[in-house]
């Protein structure tokens, strides 16, 4: 799995926007499934418009699992695009937002704490390879 790092480097796809594709919610349809058009269940991969990278599905359709555990904010955080692991939270962190959310949960930098142990139908996660 990414570490939160890189889930949110290859998200936002050099833009600094709310989303990958701008600020505007009124777009999100476009590039995610949400609370607003996903029927309440997850879709196939690539049915909306991917990132300026080519990476699909980094907004809506399922929570994404990343390495981290969690922590509140990112003082302390490591700078070299590892995954944090150390703290006293035995949560991890979920990115990205899902058919369940609305619009602010599916931005770049929208994350959730969740238990190791969670096992919910909009979660899911997403496999990188090192090149």
């Amino acid at each position: 799995m990414p570490s939160e790092t890189e889930w949110e480097y290859s998200c936002r796809a050099g833009t600094q926007s709310r989303y990958y594709f701008g600020g505007s919610e009124s777009e999100l349809s476009e590039y995610a499934w949400y609370t607003e058009n996903s029927g309440r269940k997850t879709h196939p991969i690539r049915q909306k418009k991917p990132n300026s990278w080519g990476i699909y599905d980094m907004h809506g359709n399922v929570w994404e699992w990343v390495q981290d555990k969690w922590h509140e904010n990112y003082n302390g955080s490591l700078c070299d695009g590892s995954a944090w692991e150390e703290g006293t939270s035995s949560n991890r962190v979920s990115r990205g937002g899902s058919w369940y959310c609305d619009p602010d949960s599916c931005r770049s930098a929208a994350r959730f704490s969740r238990a190791p142990e969670s096992r919910f139908a909009n979660l899911g996660f997403r496999l990188v390879r090192e090149l």
